[in-house]
């Protein structure tokens, strides 16, 4: 029998990772509340003709039934559970006094999506094989395996179950008149217990929790959701997991609509540039944009933008035409995406400080027929046939014989505004193509949300080849506020940003998180009290990170988390941090205007609120898709099941989240490969497939190590190729020169 066991746990899971309402903490406390729910008898009958039909008792019915519930829960395919037995399996000793109770673990696979009939096989096979094994006690079990243990949690199993059949019992006593009464306890033995009981009434379903991890809201949608459960598969058998239906109507309606009322209205037929042109006709003698010592008006911005705006249509850039921008921050680079933007056609930006390889692949797959850039940077920009280069900085004389007038709309809200280039995870970056729409909805929310003025000064730092740049160029602009843009490299650096804020008094800037957190540290208490508005995105933000900015500035400062992928126009979800509320997990929020977010299942069905699935976005900023990659786009960007809107998609973020009970969504991770690095969004295997394009390198693979908490860093491990001819992997070559 040990040797069963031993075969028979073998590698099982250590800890079965449901979604709990708390961290589970250090040393376990037992304290547990319980929760019931009722099951009609018809349901109740129906399992047993189930179980009757399959050969299988109605013990193992519910438990296949609890076991598919875990596993949509959990996502784990693997689910151990434990229940206790009464080890009287001997005639000899039924009818003795004593304690002959011991505890078995079953453990089911429940992978390859099989319907429910299938699944009650194979939970009839692990407990017939439970049961044939049961002499083995399991404290002797636990010594005889030495799982990893943990005060945090028991060994081999954390929930139990159990199921008692009492129709047949007593009801009374001579000259009595007897209640049941539940015997309630404040103790939780384990994560979760579920005890049923099959009654003439029904099925009585008890679930005992640990009040460490679970609130009583949790667990009472659970019951909820078991109760369905067991009803489905008592009218069919044969359904799948995957098509199990845990949602009720009216929780299927709060995660799907009540908390995607977000319809607002907002100007329809306007572009980017042409809400900059009405700020700068009402405004025209404010500053606008201030960069090292220079300034320009709004005025003298707007004149600047259409000069270049009306060079550019004569040399053909309109609707749908990507110009290339290869430049570094100055007053130019906000001059050019203005007048690109006015004469009708796409930026595609291109930092200089990418290796010319990248740059010379995004020239090639955005097919950009000009690039505008510095004249420092000239010889940066890789040579290609037909491409036209100009440096702006040398039109001077050439563009004053150009009009100062708004030039004629030349692209409508649906047609391109950018092109930003993503991490790709086969090696190739891919270009993300976003709206005037969608980004016009992002920058009037902006605006409804913060509410920005003409005493603001928002700073631009964030590198341009970035989506958060582009609220960071053109939100101030349409708002009569100031815009400062920080020096080349100076997002770098927290002891220059601590001093331009306070010399420029800026009131509103971004910081991804892990460069907040060096700015926190650099900036002492007392200084840069003219910040009204931190917004934080581009990575998960630590509650420990909240405490410590509001412990260092004082004052009316704010600190905002936002959340959005490239493919949805820059942030797509808001929350307002405080102090009270950074214990746990900093929420991403809830949807901005015109916005619909989805935490779906593989099946594209919405999971119950605090149970983890996929973040799916809808609405007006969801971008066109990736440049030239028809498949990609259809891959990531599917049909939107839950829109009235002919043609409306949703875009698949690949990240993992799950609805909390107030409204709120909480980043988890990623469900694939991707990593967020300072901010930077990289694919893994894009290292990957760099790595081996190299000579002498047989096989790589590169994780994200968090080595010190706070600091991830990107790691390679690499096989050399022992047939190449050098026989040696030259290690200082390959960080010098990339694939």
């Amino acid at each position: 029998q040990l040797g069963y066991w031993r075969e028979r746990l073998a590698d099982a899971p250590a800890l079965l990772e449901l979604p709990t309402d708390h961290p589970r903490p250090a040393v376990k406390t037992y304290r547990g509340a319980n929760e019931r729910v009722q099951v009609p008898v018809e349901v109740l009958e129906g399992l047993r003709a189930l179980g009757r039909q399959e050969g299988a008792t109605l013990y193992m019915v519910a438990l296949a039934a609890f076991q598919a519930l875990l596993s949509r829960y959990s996502g784990s395919q693997d689910i151990v559970v434990g229940t206790p037995v009464a080890g009287r399996g001997r005639s000899e000793v039924e009818g003795l006094i004593g304690f002959f109770a011991n505890t078995l673990v079953l453990r089911t696979d429940v992978s390859g999506d099989p319907g429910f009939r299938e699944l009650l096989g194979r939970v009839r096979e692990v407990v017939l094989g439970a049961y044939e094994n049961q002499e083995v006690p399991f404290e002797r079990l636990v010594a005889e395996l030495q799982p990893e243990r943990s005060l945090s949690h028991e060994p081999l199993f954390q929930v139990s179950f159990t199921l008692q059949d009492t129709r047949a019992s007593a009801s009374g006593l001579a000259g009595l008149s007897t209640e049941r009464v539940a015997a309630g306890s404040a103790d939780a033995k384990f994560d979760l217990s579920l005890s049923l009981a099959a009654t003439e009434g029904g099925l009585r379903c008890g679930l005992s929790y640990a009040t460490d991890l679970f609130e009583h809201g949790t667990i009472e949608r659970m019951l909820g959701h078991l109760a369905r459960v067991l009803e489905q598969v008592a009218a069919d058998a044969d359904v799948r997991l995957s098509q199990l239906e845990l949602l009720g109507e009216a929780e299927r309606a709060l995660v799907v609509e009540e908390w995607n009322r977000t319809e607002a209205e907002v100007p329809a037929d306007r572009c980017i540039h042409e809400l900059f042109e009405a700020q700068a006709a009402r405004t025209p003698d404010a500053v606008a944009l201030r960069f090292e010592q220079e300034s320009l008006t709004y005025a003298e911005l707007n004149v600047r933008a259409n000069r270049l705006a009306h060079h550019l249509r004569g040399r053909g850039v309109g609707a749908e035409v990507r110009v290339g921008v290869l430049m570094e921050r100055s007053l130019e680079m906000v001059v050019s995406l203005l007048a690109i933007l006015k004469a009708g056609g796409a930026y595609v930006p291109l930092d200089p400080g990418l290796p010319a390889e990248r740059l010379a692949y995004m020239l090639d797959d955005s097919a950009v027929p000009l690039v505008l850039t510095q004249g420092a940077l000239r010889e940066s920009v890789p040579e290609r046939d037909g491409l036209e280069v100009l440096a702006v900085d040398a039109l001077a004389e050439r563009l004053a014989a150009e009009s100062t007038e708004n030039p004629q709309i030349g692209a409508g809200p649906d047609s391109l505004a950018y092109v930003i280039y993503t991490s790709g995870s086969t090696g190739r970056p891919k270009g993300v193509m976003n709206q005037h729409r969608g980004v016009v909805n992002r920058l009037v929310w902006m605006q409804a949300h913060f509410g920005i003025g003409a005493d603001d000064v928002v700073l631009q730092k964030t590198p341009f080849g970035f989506d958060v740049s582009v609220w960071e160029f053109f939100w101030p602009l349409q708002q009569g506020a100031r815009l400062v843009v920080a020096r080349p490299d100076g997002h770098r650096d927290p002891a220059y940003l601590r001093d331009l804020i306070e010399r420029e008094g800026v009131t509103t800037l971004h910081f991804v998180p892990s460069m907040l957190q060096t700015f926190v540290e650099a900036a002492e208490a007392g200084r840069c009290a003219s910040l009204r508005n931190v917004v934080c995105s581009g990575e998960a933000l630590p509650p420990a990170l909240v405490d410590r900015f509001y412990d260092r500035f004082a004052g009316p400062v704010v600190l905002t988390n936002l959340y959005g992928p490239t493919e949805a126009a820059v942030d797509v979800s808001v929350w307002t941090c405080s102090r009270e509320e950074s214990a746990g997990v900093v929420p991403i929020g809830r949807p901005v205007w015109n916005t619909a977010l989805y935490v779906l299942d593989a099946s594209l069905k919405p999971v119950p609120v605090g149970v983890p699935g996929e973040l799916y976005i809808g609405g007006v900023q969801v971008a066109r898709g990736y440049l030239d990659r028809p498949g990609l786009t259809a891959e990531r960007f599917v049909p939107d099941p839950f829109s009235a809107e002919g043609g409306a998609r949703l875009y698949r973020t690949g990240d993992r989240a799950r609805w909390r009970a107030d409204g709120a969504i909480e980043y988890l991770g990623r469900l694939d490969f991707q990593v967020k690095v300072r901010g930077f969004r990289i694919e893994l295997g894009e290292i990957e497939a760099a790595l081996l394009g190299h000579a002498g390198v047989r096989e790589s693979v590169v994780l994200a190590r968090e080595d010190v908490s706070g600091d991830p860093r990107l790691v390679a491990y690499l096989v050399p190729d022992r047939t190449h001819a050098a026989g040696v992997l030259e290690i200082q070559r390959l960080e010098r020169e990339p694939a």
